[in-house]
């Protein structure tokens, strides 16, 4: 067995859970914005798109008691939201998790809206519209006209320029993220942007707000991909590259399922649908840098029609009303003829190199993210991670792990893999000064 999956004992893991905890409390403290500090009062909220993302978020603030303003400037698409808004609400019912009568109570808080004119009076507007930024900074452009002074300006993109949105205005610090996770009125993370000009009390009133809803809500600066994206990128890219090299999607996957992963990488895609982004990503295509390798699979897969649970098939197939995953031959041969017609020569792959991978990479994005400023703590990677991404929690989030098995071995492992595998792996000065005076995150963090 791979020396990264050695079980989790109780002491260990009774230790790992308390690092959760004293995270998610640690999550609240921002050294700059001292407690106390007035808040902004959000008495009613405005949500713009009504899309999936838009309509969970306002549920979770009707949830926590907010009126909410739903707007779609397409009367049929805001229908559609507010039809969805209610499907999701009468699923509860049925699941018993909800009575009727709380049901009317909050269906009464969202109403919808065909014009950004119904804003105007609202004391905190999310926009939750395309990943697009033209459109956005339209969209902040008009509010910016319309909503009242002092109002909180917030945009739930999962990793565009908040800086470049918020100078679409002429109060910028008024302006921060808010990046919920779909769907947004179940999970529990959320993090608050903070761009350069964002104040100290928009800050304070959002992760105030994120405690309002339930949520554990964590600080980041600007970065593509925030905290959460970021890393998880580096995982989803290498899970990847692991297949073109010689693994096959049922071997990454049960490799992390042990390590204590609920689902694998790829499990989690036909879950999620193999086509989210999937346009998108193939515009970007040709103005891609050269200098560094790419995996293109899982476009190829949803140009043959494998999308996921919902085609019953997609890196596994699928039996009618059944999720389950098996192994599919025909998504296998695939694989491995296409690393034949790339000119890579395929080889077994073991756990501890699966894990190296997928979790190193990680931990290497997570020490510049720290050296940065991007993240406050280490920890706050942590919870991040273990409350939105999956990261077992028994073994404390990526930087406990980390400091678990010593910072010395990643930074090794993590060189070696750079010269190895060249653009993505460039080490991280952070972790491998860490690394040469023996220290870990937790140390670097009681120093300070």
């Amino acid at each position: 067995m791979s020396t990264l999956l050695t079980p989790v004992d109780a002491s260990a893991r009774e230790l790992a859970l308390a690092h959760v905890e004293r995270a998610r409390r640690e999550a609240g403290v921002i050294p700059d914005i001292p407690p106390g500090t007035p808040l902004r009062p959000i008495g009613s909220v405005g949500v713009i798109g009504a899309g999936t993302m838009g309509g969970g978020i306002a549920m979770a603030m009707a949830n926590a008691g907010l009126p909410v303003i739903l707007v779609d400037v397409e009367a049929a698409a805001l229908e559609r939201g507010l039809q969805r808004v209610r499907d999701n609400y009468a699923f509860s019912v049925r699941r018993c998790r909800l009575d009727e009568a709380t049901v009317a109570e909050r269906l009464a808080r969202i109403q919808g809206a065909t014009s950004l004119d119904a804003l105007a009076g609202v004391d905190l507007v999310i926009e939750a519209v395309f990943e697009d930024m033209a459109l956005k900074r339209d969209i902040f452009s008009k509010l910016d006209a319309l909503v009242k002074p002092g109002a909180i300006l917030a945009t739930n993109t999962s990793g565009l320029d908040i800086d470049e949105i918020a100078a679409a205005t002429g109060r910028p610090a008024d302006v921060a993220g808010a990046h919920f996770f779909s769907p947004a009125h179940v999970q529990k993370l959320l993090e608050v942007v903070r761009g350069a000009a964002t104040a100290p009390d928009v800050v304070a009133t959002l992760m105030d707000l994120g405690r309002r809803l339930g949520k554990v809500a964590v600080v980041s600066r600007v970065y593509p991909g925030f905290i959460g994206n970021a890393l998880f990128r580096q995982y989803i890219r290498e899970a990847h590259f692991l297949v073109e090299d010689g693994a096959l999607p049922h071997e990454v996957d049960a490799v992390l399922e042990r390590f204590g992963y609920a689902m694998g990488v790829f499990a989690v895609h036909d879950m999620a649908g193999n086509d989210v982004g999937w346009q998108a990503r193939k515009a970007q295509i040709p103005t891609r840098p050269k200098d560094r390798r790419w995996n293109d699979l899982i476009l190829e897969l949803c140009d043959m029609g494998r999308m996921g649970q919902k085609t019953g098939k997609g890196w596994y197939r699928y039996e009618p009303g059944d999720r389950t995953p098996h192994r599919d031959p025909e998504v296998e041969s695939y694989i491995v003829e296409r690393s034949a017609r790339m000119g890579i020569a395929r080889r077994p792959i073991g756990e501890d190199e699966i894990l190296e991978r997928c979790l190193f990479s990680m931990v290497n994005e997570g020490a510049r993210l720290l050296e940065q400023g991007v993240a406050l703590r280490a920890s706050d990677i942590d919870i991040a991670f273990v409350t939105g991404y999956g990261f077992p929690a028994e073994r404390g989030g990526p930087m406990y792990f980390a400091d678990r098995i010593g910072l010395q071995r990643v930074a090794e492992t993590v060189q070696r893999m750079h010269a190895e595998h060249g653009y993505w792996w460039q080490p991280a000065p952070l972790l491998l000064e860490l690394a040469r005076t023996g220290r870990s995150f937790r140390d670097r963090e009681a120093a300070r």
